[in-house]
């Protein structure tokens, strides 16, 4: 009785890693096809070159799952701010597909080296978004307010993301830990204070990127 019960046991564990190791088969497969998909509607609707898409495409899946934000979302933002231009540049500084404003966090920004790289500034630009959310207890309307400067920029955002919702589905995403944060504005004036500190040593982000604490987005550039 004791061995068909262990040979029972032995086979239900072996079930279920044949089930989890499915599962992770099926969304790595949903990956590469929603990757696909969205790199080649960046390349005929932004005329980007496959190579560039395929990077952007995979940075945004990347930063989507990490931050808990939906592909679609961070694409809509990225069209309004650049349009998709890696070397972009803006008021203030801002610069890069998401437009980060260097100025507002110079100090946590010291080991970037390039922050028109993609992957790096779609890193640096989700982790602000994130902080913003996170401060504003999961809303996502102020969150893109604060990132943006304005309410008409939040409304900008939330119309252009049905543009991208085909191409960038929502994914699994690992949510990160939950912290308070105090406000911080939108613009390199404005003072986020201890919140800053706090944020930036609750988060790590890659090697390459360093740590961020809640910064700023800008206009689109000029």
């Amino acid at each position: 009785m004791r061995e068909f019960l262990f040979l029972a046991s032995l086979a239900m564990s072996r079930l279920l890693c044949l089930i989890v190791l499915s599962l992770g088969l099926m969304q790595a497969a949903m990956a590469d096809e929603n990757g696909d998909r969205m790199s080649v509607y960046l390349t005929h609707k932004f005329g980007l070159a496959k190579e560039k898409a395929q990077k952007i495409s995979e940075a945004v899946q990347s930063a989507a799952s990490k931050y808990s934000l939906p592909p679609a979302l961070l694409l809509a933002i990225i069209s309004i701010e650049s349009r998709f231009k890696e070397k972009a540049k803006g008021s203030n500084g801002a610069t890069g597909l998401m437009q980060v404003v260097p100025s507002a966090h110079r100090g946590l920004l010291r080991n970037v080296k390039d922050l028109t790289e993609p992957t790096t500034n779609i890193e640096v630009g989700s982790a602000i978004l994130y902080g913003y959310m996170r401060s504003a207890n999961g809303d996502m309307n102020a969150a893109l307010k604060s990132y943006g400067g304005s309410q008409a920029y939040a409304q900008k955002v939330s119309l252009k993301v049905e543009d991208f919702e085909n191409v960038a589905p929502p994914q699994g995403v690992t949510v990160l830990p939950n912290v308070q944060l105090g406000a911080c504005g939108a613009r390199p004036d404005d003072r986020c204070g201890d919140a800053q500190a706090n944020w930036a040593n609750t988060f790590t982000v890659p090697a390459t990127a360093g740590q961020f604490a809640p910064g700023k987005g800008a206009a689109a550039p000029n």
